[in-house]
């Protein structure tokens, strides 16, 4: 016994020597030229709210993606899949337009406080009017739009984040940094659709906010919680909490001695042809992740026949397991690094996982999915839209007065009425008859859908965060502000292009030539990156203190006797 808590008194010893040792090296930080104990404080906990940022602002856009279509459906079903595109790529368009001028803005006024405080207060805004579409009667569609169009102009302040994440970090801890904030963007992504599943039991008829005029449901939830999110947000950029302080600049002048910033960038010149291959990977990668997060919904209600809440149920829970896989994935990006080359691990880690995830999904020997008939469909939710609420459709030309009166008037309760009309056409489950290539095209199975996935969830992560790592190493440390304004766009580019491209093409020709030619797109992207793999490798440079360039001298010993001979 004794023996025992002696050993347990030494490893006790051991752990709190080790914890005092890390603490030592630790506050190795404050003893620089640099910075102090309490800037330094002040700095990582900006950098913390930066990770938060672009955590809300990626779940300001993926939280509604699931949910999107069946909302859409519930609140004008004339609108159809490929309207449901436009809405999807209507965030990153208003971010791609105004991310330059967020960016402008701030190096206008040396701070990013305002710029992001006045882009949250319309964050806030437009979730709170896309919660509250049921209050208009009419165009209910084109506001869904416009919502979401206001919500990425409030998410460009992305870049400026990035700008600032840049400027406010050494060079030890940038590939850190950026790996945090590509974790936060992933997880935003990741997450928003599992916060959507966890408010399904709300359901479609959720309860009254405001009497038979504003509902909160399963739909209206996410915006609710946005809000929820953005006004926390907010009060993290008050001055009393967030304080920005920027080091690269200092780190770089002092390294190298020089009087200004612009000194030190001469040090190094970015390659540009490797630069601008990986914005143009960045494109392909984002685009292809957008697939899974854009055609998720309807797809599975195509395929699997799955009702509006079992398709956001199901995808939640395919999406939070998706979370947890990523999280791991990030965890081994490091130990692989450290084995392999950042670039190779981006290729076979990344690129690979994502081709094979994208080319599991060309269905093949299967028979075709359930049909309904979308016509019948459609006309069971306008009578249900008449009869029930009331509800004008100018925008669909259809003749309801003989159908309606020839129902039995005795049963124009709402219970007869949905018996009547199969639900209100929510019981007419599988791919519409709209989409001719559903009769002869083979059906997706559910194993090859989860395998799809969680391979994605695998190579995304990867991919996305050792681009943007290799990418600010290729920069080296002159402000990236610009060059993080170009990736950015490229990302917002895809993910406009993404879902209106994909939609388009799935809905007009199916899986086949969906999946078909995403795959082919992402082994172009992957040769491409394979044969160009060694121009990809940052340089690095040793920058020396003066008076360095004496260890380069060979000094050869001359023994003294053969000095005197000579003389």
């Amino acid at each position: 016994m004794d023996e025992r808590k002696a050993d347990e008194s030494s490893w006790f010893g051991r752990t709190a020597k080790l914890i005092q040792e890390r603490f030592k090296s630790h506050n190795k930080n404050f003893e620089s030229d640099l910075e102090t104990e309490q800037q330094y404080k002040e700095r990582w906990r900006s950098i913390y709210i930066i990770y938060f940022t672009m955590f809300l602002i990626s779940l300001g856009f993926s939280i509604i993606v699931t949910g999107v279509w069946p909302y859409l459906d519930k609140l004008d079903p004339t609108a159809g899949k490929e309207f449901m595109g436009y809405i999807v790529a209507a965030n990153p368009f208003g971010q791609m337009l105004f991310s330059p001028l967020v960016g402008w803005w701030s190096n206008r006024l040396g701070s990013i406080r305002i710029p992001l405080l006045a882009s949250l207060a319309l964050f806030t805004t437009t979730s709170i009017i896309y919660s509250s579409l049921e209050l208009f009667d009419e165009h209910r569609k084109h506001w869904m739009l416009w919502t979401r169009f206001l919500v990425g102009v409030s998410s460009a302040n992305i870049a400026a984040c990035r700008s600032y994440l840049s400027a406010a970090t050494r060079v030890s801890e940038r590939t850190k940094a950026v790996s945090m904030i590509s974790l936060a963007q992933v997880l935003g992504f990741i997450v928003g659709p599992a916060i959507q599943a966890a408010v399904v039991p709300l359901g479609d008829e959720g309860f009254w906010l405001i009497p038979h005029k504003l509902k909160l449901n399963m739909y209206t939830a996410s915006g609710w919680i946005n809000v929820i999110f953005s006004l926390f947000n907010m009060y993290l950029f008050l001055p009393h909490v967030f304080k920005e302080h920027k080091i690269a600049g200092r780190e770089a002048m002092l390294k190298q001695g020089k009087n200004n910033e612009k000194d030190t960038w001469k040090q190094h010149r970015p390659n540009y042809f490797a630069t601008w291959t990986l914005i143009v990977a960045f494109f392909v990668i984002v685009f292809n992740f957008m697939l899974l997060e854009t055609l998720g919904t309807p797809l599975t209600m195509d395929q699997f026949a799955w009702s509006k809440a079992d398709s956001l149920k199901y995808m939640g829970i395919l999406m939070s397991v998706g979370a947890v896989l990523a999280i791991i994935t990030f965890a081994s990006i490091s130990p692989l690094c450290k084995k392999f080359s950042e670039v190779k691990v981006m290729i076979w880690g990344g690129f690979l996982f994502m081709v094979l995830g994208r080319a599991i999904y060309i269905p093949f020997n299967n028979d075709p999915p359930v049909m309904y008939d979308s016509e019948l469909k459609l006309n069971m939710t306008l009578i249900c839209d008449k009869v029930l609420y009331n509800r004008p459709n100018n925008e669909y030309d259809f003749n309801l007065n003989e159908t309606i009166w020839n129902l039995n008037k005795n049963s124009l309760d709402e219970v007869a009425v949905k018996n009547l009309t199969f639900n209100c056409g929510e019981d007419l489950l599988g791919c519409p008859s709209s989409q001719e290539w559903c009769s002869f095209t083979p059906a997706i199975t559910l194993t090859q859908f989860i395998i799809g996935y969680f391979l994605t969830a695998f190579g995304y992560p990867i991919g996305v965060t050792l681009i943007q790592t290799i990418f600010s190493k290729l920069l080296g440390p002159r402000p990236q502000g610009v060059w993080m304004g170009l990736m950015t766009g490229s990302g917002c580019l895809s993910r406009v292009m993404g879902p209106v491209f994909v939609t388009h093409i799935y809905e007009e020709f199916g899986t086949v030539w969906t999946f078909g030619l995403t795959a082919v797109m992402m082994v172009l992207c992957l040769l491409w990156l394979l044969y160009f793999n060694k121009t990809l490798i940052p340089v690095e440079i040793i920058l020396e203190p003066e008076g360095q360039e004496l260890k380069e001298i060979h000094l050869v010993r001359v023994p003294l006797s053969e000095k005197v001979e000579d003389d």
